[in-house]
């Protein structure tokens, strides 16, 4: 651990070296070809899959898992309801839910990150099917217009990120309400616990409604039929 730290003080040091203030504003504003070259190509591919769910969790998760199980299962059911499965691209719950959807044959997604660790493609993805970014905020972007809801199964930071993400767009109108489905009530209840006793009663820094945006359930038929019964107010069929 100790050398990684190094390791990672010596990189930060030679960056800011080799590079003063000037230079770093110079290179940032051609940085912008490359964004929108990112959000092009994933605007092109991502608008001619028809209506999907993405499902978010763990790259950490593997196959024994209890979520994996259920993120697999969860991937399917939505298949054989028609709609397809955005995942992020890389492994864990995401792998899974590529899986279940492949495995009910249906259209399948990955999204995926450059990163310097756990991020790869998952085999249960068409090459032509992935679609790599290297801007988190780019990603976020895709996974915002292009999915009619979100599964969101136990992970970390970049799950709650893409999370509380969802929740304020839709809380601040800046995006239509969708349907919102954390999976695993051990997993949620106790930052839920914390949402309404803290955020709402204590310190009344959000609003009751608020708490609607979401729902929790614990089985894979509860969560896609979150999302089917979320659309059959609308008459909302997928259709490809």
């Amino acid at each position: 651990m100790e050398q990684m730290e190094n390791n990672e003080d010596k990189r930060i040091k030679i960056a800011f070296q080799n590079m003063d203030w000037k230079e770093i504003h110079t290179t940032d504003s051609w940085r912008i070809f490359k964004i929108m070259s990112e959000f092009v190509e994933g605007y092109e591919k991502l608008s001619k899959i028809g209506p999907c769910v993405s499902i978010f969790g763990s790259a950490r998760t593997d196959e024994n898992n209890k979520y994996y199980k259920l993120a697999d299962e969860i991937g399917y059911l939505l298949t054989q309801n028609g709609y397809g499965v955005i995942t992020g691209g890389g492994p864990g719950i995401m792998e899974a839910g590529n899986r279940g959807a492949k495995r009910g044959k249906g259209k399948s997604v990955g999204v995926n990150i450059e990163l310097e660790f756990e991020q790869y493609p998952n085999k249960y993805i068409d090459n032509d099917k992935i679609i790599t970014f290297d801007h988190f905020f780019v990603r976020k972007v895709m996974f915002m217009k292009y999915s009619q809801g979100f599964i969101v199964m136990p992970g970390g930071f970049g799950t709650l990120d893409e999370l509380f993400e969802a929740i304020t767009l839709i809380q601040t109108k800046k995006i239509a309400k969708f349907p919102i489905v954390l999976v695993g009530k051990d997993y949620w209840t106790g930052l839920i616990d914390w949402i309404k006793s803290t955020m709402l009663t204590k310190e009344k820094n959000i609003s009751a409604k608020d708490l609607d945006i979401f729902t929790i359930v614990e089985t894979a038929e509860e969560a896609a039929d979150s999302i089917y019964n979320f659309y059959s107010k609308y008459v909302l069929k997928p259709n490809f």
